[in-house]
């Protein structure tokens, strides 16, 4: 196998299926700008994604797609709200199918990709998979808000020495109030 090309975009569309027969590997880079669901949730514009993506017949007798993808994003700290880069790395190994049907046959290690007859269009693949590989929380590695914020400390001993007013304290004395 040769060394994959990311100086090249990735091919836009392509028969997944035909490329499966042939088994066929590209390989390319694709630009944030072309995926617009993704450049919404994340900061800056001018990350580049490394895309390696094989297209074989299983064992199984299956259409598969088998890859990585990998780049970096720039994401809001949930600290400090300040900009942190996040590195994406997400494994690719999808099964090509038709319809909804024939994807609950899929064993469970393999997700589906329904695609159509003729071209299909990678550059959704791979928005996708990376949305999904988005972390729930991103922040730094550092600490980038000081360790005090989080520590909490115990109360002024001036507060527990005054008595609290209860409310129901009125009750109690009209409880034991004799009646006429």
């Amino acid at each position: 196998m040769s060394q994959p090309l990311f100086n090249q975009p990735l091919p836009r569309q392509g028969d997944p299926r035909k490329y499966a027969q042939q088994g066929v590997e590209i390989s390319g880079f694709v630009d944030l700008k072309q995926l617009p669901r993704l450049a919404a949730v994340v900061t800056g514009d001018s990350t580049k994604f490394a895309v390696v993506l094989s297209f074989k017949i299983d064992a199984e007798h299956k259409r598969v797609v088998q890859g990585r993808i990998e780049g970096e994003v720039g994401l809001t700290c949930q600290r400090c709200l300040e900009p942190v880069q996040v590195h994406l790395a997400c494994d690719v190994n999808l099964a090509i199918v038709w319809d909804e049907e024939q994807a609950k046959t899929l064993s469970r290690d393999r997700d589906p990709w329904i695609a159509a007859e003729g071209p299909a269009e990678f550059y959704d693949l791979v928005e996708e998979e990376l949305l999904l590989s988005l972390p729930q929380v991103a922040y730094h590695d550092r600490e980038c808000v000081p360790r005090e914020y989080f520590e909490s400390k115990a109360p002024d001993s001036e507060a527990e020495e005054q008595p609290k007013h209860n409310p129901f304290q009125v009750l109690q004395q009209l409880k034991g109030t004799p009646k006429k």
